[in-house]
This record gives C-alpha cells, sequence and structure tokens, in this order.
C-alpha cells in the first residue's frame, strides 16, 4: 500500500511541476517517517550524500562534460557532414543525417539532453530550410537523441548499475542491437513522412565527397572506437573510459582540429556542471528511493522472480528514454521543442510514430531477451 501511495504521491507532484529529483526526495523522505517515524530523518541527508558519491557515478560528470566539448568544438559539425554525404541522397535525406548522427553521438555523450543540445541547434534550422515542418524538425531530433540512453555509454544504465549492483559493461553490450535497430526504424518512419510531404533530398551520392568528409571527420570516429574499445576490451572501466572521452575529446577538438579555445572551453565546462548538477540531485533523491524500496524488500523481487538484472535494467533503461518523449516529464522532447521554438503539443503529433518506434523496441527487448542479451551470452557466457 506504501508503494501505491508513493507513486501517486510523485505523480501529483510531477503534474504540479514540481522538479522530478525533488518530487522523489519528498515521496521516499515521507515514506520513510510514515513507516519508521522522524528519528529516520537524520538519516535522509547521509543516504542522499552516500548515494551521490560512488566511484561509478564519476562516469556521469564525465560523459556530459565530453559531449559538451564536442557541442563546443567542430566534432558535431564534422559527424553532421559526413551523414549527410552517407545519407543526403535519400527523399528525407536530412531527416536520415539527424539519425544517423544521433547514433554516432550517442556512443560518446550518453546523455539525449546533450544529443540535442548538441545536433539540434545545428540540423532543425537546416531542415526548416529544406521545408521541413518546424514540429516534424524537432521531433526527428528529440526521438532520435533517446537512442543516447540505448546506445552505450549511457548515463541511464550507469545509475541503474550503480543502484542494483549490476554490471555496467554487459548492460552496455545489451544496448548495442535494440539501439541499432531502434535507429534503421526511425530512418522507416522518416522516410514515410519524406514521402507524404514530398520532402527533398539533401544532395546527389558522390564517393569523393564521402571519402572527403570521412577523411575530415577521421580524428572524431576514434572517439567510440578508443571509448568503447577501452571499455569492452576490458583496459578500463567505464569510469576510465569516461575521463578518457574527456581527454580524447580535449585533444581532437584543441589540439587536432584546432577549433576549441579557452572561451569555448570555458562554456562547455559552464555546461557540463549545470547538467551534471540536475542529474547528481536526481541521483541522490533517486538513492533515497532505492534504499527504502530495499528495506522493504521490494528491489529483491526481480532476483527472487528470476529476471536477469541486466535485462531488467535494459528495460528500465528503455521505459525512461519513452519517458523522455512523453509529457508531462517529456525532458528531452521538451528541450527539442525549445530549440525549434515549436509547441510541444505540435511536435506530440508527429513524434508520436516515433515513440512507437520506441514502444515496438521495448516489447521486443522485454518478450523477446535474447534480442539484447544474445551479445552478453556470447561475450560473458
Amino acid at each position: 500500500m506504501t508503494i501505491i501511495l508513493m507513486f501517486v504521491g510523485l505523480l501529483v507532484l510531477v503534474m504540479l511541476n514540481v522538479p522530478i529529483a525533488v518530487a522523489l526526495g519528498v515521496v521516499a523522505a515521507t515514506a520513510m517517517v510514515l513507516t519508521t517515524g522522524p528519528d529516520i530523518l537524520p538519516n535522509v541527508a547521509l543516504v542522499m550524500y552516500d548515494g551521490s558519491t560512488k566511484f561509478p557515478l564519476l562516469a556521469i560528470p564525465l560523459f556530459i562534460l565530453a559531449g559538451a566539448i564536442m557541442n563546443s568544438s567542430s566534432i558535431s559539425r564534422r559527424l553532421i557532414a559526413f551523414a549527410s554525404a552517407l545519407l543526403g541522397f535519400v527523399k528525407g535525406g536530412l531527416a536520415m543525417v539527424n539519425i544517423g548522427t544521433s547514433l554516432f553521438f550517442a556512443e560518446i555523450s550518453g546523455s539525449a539532453v546533450a544529443d540535442v543540445a548538441a545536433l539540434g541547434s545545428i540540423l532543425i534550422p537546416a531542415m526548416k530550410k529544406k521545408g521541413y515542418p518546424g514540429a516534424l524538425a524537432a521531433a526527428v531530433t528529440s526521438s532520435s537523441a533517446t537512442l543516447a540512453v540505448i546506445i552505450p555509454p549511457s548515463i541511464p544504465m550507469i545509475l541503474y548499475a550503480v543502484m542494483a549492483d549490476a554490471s555496467v559493461v554487459q548492460l552496455f553490450v545489451a544496448g548495442i542491437v535494440p539501439g541499432v535497430v531502434g535507429g534503421f526504424m526511425m530512418m522507416c518512419v522518416a522516410y514515410w513522412f519524406a514521402v507524404r510531404y514530398k520532402l527533398p533530398v539533401e544532395e546527389a551520392f558522390h564517393l569523393p565527397r564521402v571519402w572527403a568528409t570521412f577523411k575530415d571527420a577521421a580524428w572524431a570516429f576514434l572517439l567510440p572506437v578508443i571509448i568503447l574499445g577501452g571499455i569492452f576490451g576490458g583496459i578500463v572501466t567505464a569510469t576510465e573510459g569516461a575521463a578518457l572521452a574527456v581527454f580524447a575529446a580535449l585533444f581532437i577538438g584543441g589540439v587536432i582540429y584546432r577549433e576549441l579555445d579557452w572561451p569555448h572551453l570555458r562554456g562547455a565546462m559552464m555546461e557540463g556542471g549545470v547538467q551534471t548538477s540536475v542529474v547528481m540531485l536526481l541521483v541522490a533523491s533517486s538513492a533515497l528511493v532505492g534504499v527504502f524500496l530495499t528495506e522493504q524488500q521490494v528491489l529483491p523481487l526481480v532476483n527472487v522472480v528470476g529476471i536477469d538484472p541486466v535485462h531488467f535494467g535494459l528495460i528500465v533503461t528503455l521505459n525512461l528514454g519513452i519517458g523522455q518523449q512523453t509529457p508531462p516529464v517529456a525532458s528531452v522532447l521538451i528541450t527539442a521543442c525549445s530549440v525549434a521554438k515549436a509547441n510541444i503539443w505540435e511536435v506530440s503529433k508527429y513524434n508520436v510514430y516515433f515513440v512507437a518506434v520506441l514502444l515496438f523496441i521495448l516489447l521486443l527487448v522485454t518478450y523477446i531477451p535474447i534480442i539484447p542479451m544474445g551479445l552478453v551470452y556470447l561475450f560473458y557466457g
């Protein structure tokens, strides 16, 4: 009964526009007081502090900073140029460029909000200029950015792994196939919209153009190779891989491309700090909820019924991704609407088709476990 009341209370607070982190903290603290008495209150701060200072969580601000550095240098622009040369010849190719670039950017930042901030400011105006409805441009950018929480490295996966004591690396591996399939299906939806609205091709396919943009972005392509290769190869942990991502982004943006000066770096650090503070407040309040649920013997149910914690973690991550696209929370959707200067309800009319793709992927992952877990079983037995 207490769990149901917690859920209702959380829903009411969110509907009243209370920040999610604050709502979680209020609900968890209230539930702890009601079940054990007010003497538990001094432990609330300790639990929140302890929950947000675990070593693996250092990966979160580092991945966020790496994404902010990419956004402040020319790395994002070079990735977009290559994707445009590769996919731009298809009808509605700019939408596919958006999705394809998100697939790649997701392998570095792990954050959907960072994805929208980095790519939306460039691609949404470009899509509008080509005749795309602004709401459709925002919907494509928003939904494809959610792939960032499915494809490794993923900040929500790191959070879940810390809370559930699961393997971060195995979670990363489990997200590869669903993320790629989801990206392909979103491209199919984008093509359907392109045919329906008679949207133009971006540019004709020229192999020399593809090769030129590939060479220009070659150093950027090394980022996921370095990060994911190090993590999956067992050379570095996820946290060390995040630090490596920051160093690689600094080196490539500042030394190789020479387009990352101090003002841009300072802006990236400020942006990363703000995003980190928001995430870590959510981590602290989530830790409070996790401790309460553990004491109430709710979390162990996953193991009791025989559900693999890695499989369950991917299901949780996909649900979180869908929540980023659906009001009233819709954090990524709201960000995309802000960049596009579009009405959230108008964008949602287009976005519902892309959300349907995410729901389909969720059903596949939930009821056909071999799809996400096949690579995990192959590599880890």
